[in-house]
């Protein structure tokens, strides 16, 4: 697993400020160890926490999708059984201070009722139907197990909730060693990069989505599903049986992440798009997005499937905002999405009559724009236009052909560069010229390196901004517990003060979280 130091930190945090010091250190173990036992956890941990309160630990985690047990096939004829091993899903513990942002998307496209079924999920990690129902009860704003039930079965048809991964499965061992080449023709020796630990997991814990996400509900059952195979129980039952039926015949449903993340991937597309282009290239791209949405296999997917103009039509003037749109309103944006200049790439690519949306230029696109933006934040408007100018040309330049492009002094040029080179956003190399004593200099923008830089300063940011928020929670509580109609004239203005603090610390933190997802799981 390949996250850098203050991703780990920041997720440590998040797992503390939730679930306590403990559990952290469990969490903590797996995310610098990698894949471990129980009993190994129980040693490598700081404390030496009891093996027993290891495995409540563990359970806790899986309960709330942090943590995803597995075990490797033992080789052929090998008499030592399979071990099983947690790997901590690091992803799924960042998603945990998105869900204010999750709710919005369901309360926006489904409805409030949907979103209150979602938040159960949320906050409880997993839950079957009957237990949702059982959770509504409690409530004091009751909607009623037929609205549950109906509102959990637009929620697995929209995707924004699925049916648990199998709780252990077994990975087979690989024959072939990374880098190893096959026999054969040429085109068969090209081996692909291999998949990650994490990768690997998650594909053999993934049911299929006709598991995944079942069409069929059980009528007038505390299941969803009848049970493993997908039959379907004969005739209704009663409500008192919701309460007396075996739970552990209960499909268990939780949150789909991926899903949500798809979404707010296409929001802000369309939002790149709306404002690099026009409101009428934004509404042609939404279309889009929707046409190719059911056949995205994976979040993070290069480019879409392709697509007629006759489909894409379609889609556009199903929209309120679109409607009036005409085939060659349509036509001519799409020639605008996939036109290319020296600041924008193409967005859309067209092959054979078909449109294809390029998810990575768009990406890019913002991507760019967050790290000229941190650079002239920090270093100034020239060491902006000499980190544009290395970005838009993409291979290594002389210090003094940098300072006329940049208009900048030749005097200065080197003190500037180098700056952004002990921090890490430039590349440079040295090449010793014949009979010259001072190394002739060479910079690159490597945006790989860049972004990875940027991200775990992100991360950084993040946790600073949640540590602040915290201490201003804290040190202000017995103010913030005292009924409002008491408090008057200094305290109420230092209340108030309170309240601007801690809201422009959260909004913050939105916006900056925004800024790790277009560079992390977008």
């Amino acid at each position: 697993m390949d996250t850098s130091e203050f991703g780990i930190v920041y997720a440590v945090h998040i797992i503390t400020a939730q679930f306590g010091s403990v559990v952290s250190k469990v969490c903590e173990c797996l995310l610098r160890k990698g894949s471990l036992s129980s009993r190994d956890i129980s040693r490598f941990s700081e404390s030496e926490i009891n093996h027993n309160k290891v495995k409540d630990i563990l359970y806790l985690l899986i309960q709330h999708n942090c943590v995803q047990a597995f075990s490797v096939e033992p080789r052929a004829g090998s008499e030592s059984k399979a071990i099983v091993q947690y790997f901590v899903l690091f992803n799924n513990i960042i998603h945990r201070v998105r869900y204010n942002k999750f709710s919005r998307v369901v309360n926006e496209e489904l409805g409030s009722q949907c979103g209150a079924v979602l938040d159960g999920l949320l906050t409880n990690g997993r839950l079957t139907l009957g237990q949702l129902i059982e959770r509504d009860r409690d409530s004091e704003n009751t909607i009623g197990s037929e609205v549950i039930r109906d509102s959990l079965r637009k929620l697995v048809a929209a995707r924004f909730v699925e049916r648990i991964p199998s709780p252990e499965p077994v990975i087979g061992k690989k024959e072939q060693e990374p880098g190893q080449k096959k026999k054969g023709t040429r085109a068969a020796q090209i081996i692909k990069e291999p998949e990650t630990l994490e990768e690997r997991i998650i594909e053999a814990a993934t049911p299929v989505d006709a598991i995944r996400f079942p069409l069929i509900f059980e009528q007038g059952s505390s299941s969803s599903l009848a049970d493993n195979d997908g039959n379907i129980s004969e005739g209704k039952r009663k409500q008192h049986d919701v309460e007396s039926s075996d739970s552990r015949n209960e499909v268990i449903w939780r949150p789909n992440f991926e899903e949500f993340i798809r979404h707010l991937r296409h929001k802000a597309c369309v939002e790149i798009v709306k404002e690099r282009r026009d409101e009428g290239c934004a509404i042609v791209l939404r279309a889009m997005l929707e046409v190719g949405r059911s056949q995205e296999k994976k979040v993070k997917t290069a480019k879409s499937v392709p697509m007629s103009v006759g489909s894409i039509y379609e889609e556009v003037i199903k929209t309120e905002a679109g409607r009036t749109m005409l085939q060659e309103r349509v036509e001519a944006c799409l020639d605008q999405l996939s036109a290319t200049s020296s600041y924008l790439p193409a967005f859309v690519i067209e092959m054979d009559d078909s449109y294809i949306v390029d998810f990575t230029s768009i990406i890019s696109v913002a991507q760019k724009d967050e790290m000229e933006a941190v650079v002239l934040r920090r270093y100034g408007k020239e060491a902006f236009r000499m980190f544009r100018y290395l970005s838009q040309e993409g291979h290594f330049v002389e210090t003094d052909k940098i300072a006329d492009a940049a208009l900048t002094e030749k005097k200065d040029t080197p003190q500037i560069l180098l700056k952004m080179w002990k921090d890490g956003y430039l590349h440079m190399q040295k090449l010793a010229v014949t009979g010259v004593y001072v190394p002739f200099l060479l910079w690159k923008v490597n945006k790989l390196i860049v972004s990875r830089q940027m991200l775990d300063e992100m991360y950084h940011a993040c946790l600073n901004l949640s540590l602040r928020l915290t201490h201003e929670i804290d040190s202000e509580k017995e103010l913030t517990l005292l009924p409002l109609n008491k408090l008057e004239g200094a305290l109420k203005e230092r209340l108030n003060k309170i309240k601007a603090k801690r809201l422009l610390l959260s909004s913050t933190s939105f916006k900056l979280d925004d800024a790790i997802m277009l560079f992390h799981d977008f």
